[in-house]
């Protein structure tokens, strides 16, 4: 369907009705084809799984659209088949915008991009639909901890507390979501499997990039933040509605007060779009015409008539199409799917899952309409408003002084009298809230706050580290601790996304992006206990250091991929696979690293295979043994890669690590006696796999003093002279214990 067609703009009526073909909006069902196998264009592969995570980073930090419809309005929706309303309706459709959207950033210049998204989202803290997805995802849990056993899943679980509010920031339903997966994929045959050649061996698992998109799906309602924060709300009727100017009016008034409004530290300042939802098949277009009319006078241009058919679209019809399937949706409320695809009996298509061409049609007029129209040039307003008239006086001289006096005495600061005391009260005229721990939404601190999210989120990065960066100190000496690390964190991803989009323009220093990382992990996970902000701070930024075009990339994010492990938030499921992903970024830095003249110097294969043997035996200890050969074999491969590489000349078996080589021996076992055969090897060995390099050294090169998981110690032993005890079920006929030598055994070693 070609663009200009569908989104010519129209004077009176927004609408447009063509024929021709509607376009659905691809799924990510790939994601779950763990048994799919690789083509010989791995390069591409690699490459599309790589962007597939800067465009889920991108795609997590946009707009959110509340919805707030009249009863019968989503009464039509209901007879169409949606039980929750319009929004069930609408959401799919705002994952992918229709065309390019152009965007003007701070300093006037035009941008287009052909990835924006919007969310919809219900008016409202909680909506009732997504409360009973929470509530069935949480009985599902204590049903699977029950049934499988809670240490099977994780011990951990039980002091991982549940958010108060709102939906998503739950690490628990996300390792519950995936484990659910997970169970799935055990009786798939993994025969086909060959993503462990050379080649993909640093492709990220796709458990993992599910992991990451729910992580960042549904993110909870916060005051230090305004990413989930509605910038404009759909206040809907339909041409059924009695008195609609009158409904109208009343829906507006709900947005601001009653059950349904934003929390108090919330700003209730945001876009009003009014929709008029006509009825194609019982209601007349003249009068709809005529109110749609009357509903511009009364609340200007921000104004839309959707035309849908009430009927129930069934596949048999001969413009039926399958309707896009909504993938950006919180781990409770897919639990809720699993759960009732499971209980259902129904063997045929789900009739609510297609719609008319017609109405396809309309919905995208409509939310591209709605972007392009009022969203879109909304938030550009806004940011020039705020940095005009409030960043704009933060820099420089005098806010620098400014910021100095709020510091040390109340001089200088916004004060009502010269008694010294901020607008809530507190010394040294701080506009923090020390008892309730917030700004208020009129302060200066929060309006800066939402001026870098608005940036953000329009992909203005440059004006976003700019605010974010002034915040920080601000935060800082008000020691609005959650606030402080949200603004390090923004600050470090804004620097980070600039980087991948201009790099030769724009290199933030590593040390730099370092210390914001490790003040905002700090501060969420020590100062504030938030263990969701911390995994998402250091999951997003060493994703986005894996991106950059530097040699040093892949090896800063296994660096802050290890601290994801030390922060201990996350469960067994997620250990996995983040250790499996530590051995992707070693794999793809060894990559890197080869286009140079020494090709294997600086290499990391051997640090990539100690990993993938890691994350091996953490899958068998969780019981996931596919996951486990899939990981053991990509060990195999990448260690054979390493002798004949580098030791092509030397017997075979000489390099071999005792200890390493029982270890991974016992491995095979286990796998074996879960019912999957293995031909890892020859009988003797694994042919060089290791050469004698310490396995402390692997570890202890990457993680600082004194921050070595006590964990790993079943792997590793103990550093001085590390010992692996004797293993249960020894073929080999090696020694009980092998002794690992130490560092000064093999000080003259610089393969690492």
């Amino acid at each position: 369907m070609a663009s200009s067609t569908i989104f010519s703009s129209t004077p009176s009526l927004p609408i447009s009705r063509n024929s021709s073909q509607a376009t659905n909006t691809s799924s990510n069902s790939a994601i779950f084809a763990r048994g799919a196998s690789v083509t010989s264009s791995a390069i591409a592969v690699k490459e599309n799984q790589q962007n597939d995570l800067k465009h889920i980073v991108l795609r997590s930090f946009v707009p959110h659209i509340a919805i707030r419809a009249s009863a019968d309005t989503d009464e039509i929706a209901r007879e169409k088949g949606f039980t929750d309303g319009l929004l069930e309706i609408l959401r799919p459709f705002g994952e992918h915008v229709q065309g390019k959207v152009t965007i003007r950033d701070s300093t006037g210049a035009s941008r287009s991009w052909e990835d924006f998204a919007i969310r919809f989202i219900a008016h409202g803290t909680e909506s009732s639909h997504l409360k009973t997805a929470r509530d069935t995802a949480v009985a599902a849990s204590v049903a699977s901890a029950a049934k499988n056993g809670l240490s099977a899943l994780d011990n951990k679980f039980s002091s991982l507390s549940l958010p108060s509010s709102g939906t998503g920031g739950d690490i628990v339903e996300i390792e519950h979501l995936i484990a659910r997966r997970l169970e799935q994929a055990e009786t798939i045959p993994q025969d086909s499997f060959t993503g462990d050649d050379d080649q993909t061996s640093s492709l990220p698992s796709p458990y993992y990039l599910l992991y990451v998109k729910k992580l960042l799906s549904s993110m909870p309602l916060s005051p230090h933040e305004t990413f989930s924060y509605p910038v404009a709300c759909i206040v809907a009727i339909s041409s059924r509605t009695p008195n609609p100017i009158e409904v109208l009016r009343q829906l507006y008034a709900e947005t601001n007060q009653g059950n349904q409004k934003l929390p108090y530290w919330a700003n209730s300042e945001y876009l009003r779009y009014y929709v008029l939802v006509h009825d194609e098949e019982k209601d007349d277009i003249r009068k709809s015409s005529v109110l749609f009319d009357q509903m511009k006078r009364h609340f200007g241009l921000h104004c839309h008539l959707l035309i849908l058919r009430s009927s129930r679209c069934v596949p048999s019809d001969d413009d039926s199409h399958k309707m896009p399937t909504c993938t950006w949706t919180s781990a409770a409320e897919d639990t809720q799917e699993l759960l009732r695809r499971e209980s259902s009996d129904e063997d045929g298509e789900d009739f609510k899952h297609f719609l008319f061409e017609s109405d396809i049609t309309s919905i995208q007029t409509f939310v591209r309409g709605l972007v392009t129209s009022s969203v879109i040039p909304y938030m550009e307003r806004c940011v020039s408003t705020w940095n005009d008239q409030v960043a704009s006086r933060r820099r420089g001289i005098g806010g620098r002084f400014i910021s100095l006096s709020k510091k040390w005495t109340g001089f200088g600061s916004s004060t009502k009298s010269g008694t010294g005391l901020g607008l809530n009260g507190s010394p040294g005229g701080s506009n923090y809230d020390p008892v309730q721990q917030f700004y208020r939404p009129e302060a200066p601190e929060a309006v800066m706050r939402k001026l870098g999210d608005f940036a953000f989120m329009l992909r203005d990065w440059k004006l976003a580290q700019g605010v974010y960066d002034l915040l920080r100190t601000d935060y800082s000496n008000d020691k609005a601790w959650k606030y402080q690390a949200g603004a390090n964190e923004m600050t470090a991803l804004s620097s980070l996304l600039l980087a991948t989009q201009s790099p030769t323009a724009y290199k933030p220093r590593p040390d730099s992006v370092d210390q914001l990382l490790e003040t905002a992990s700090y501060s969420y996970n020590t100062r504030c206990l938030a263990p969701y902000y911390a995994l998402r701070c250091l999951t997003v930024g060493f994703e986005l250091l894996k991106l950059r075009p530097t040699p040093s990339g892949a090896e800063d994010a296994a660096k802050w991929a290890m601290r994801v492990l030390e922060t201990n938030v996350l469960g067994a499921i997620g250990e996995a696979l983040y250790t499996e992903r530590i051995a992707g970024c070693y794999a793809s830095a060894q990559q890197t690293r080869a286009a140079g003249p020494t090709a294997w110097h600086g290499g990391r294969r051997r640090k990539a295979a100690f990993w993938k043997v890691l994350a091996t035996d953490a899958w068998l200890k969780i019981e996931k043994a596919a996951q486990a050969e899939g990981t053991l074999r990509a060990a195999t491969k990448l260690y054979d890669a390493v002798d004949s590489a580098q030791y092509s000349g030397k017997p075979p078996g000489s390099m071999m690590f005792e200890g390493m080589q029982t270890y991974i021996e016992d491995l095979r076992y286990r796998l074996r006696i879960r019912g999957r055969g293995l031909d890892l090897g020859s009988e003797g060995g694994l042919g060089g796999i290791l050469d004698g390099e310490l396995v402390d050294t692997v570890v202890g090169e990457n993680l600082d003093h004194g921050h070595r998981r006590n964990h790993r110690r079943s792997i590793a032993g103990s550093a001085g002279g590390l010992v692996f005890e004797e293993l249960d079920h020894n073929r080999n006929g090696l020694p009980a214990t092998h002794r690992i030598p130490s560092d000064a055994d093999d000080r003259d070693r610089d393969d690492f």
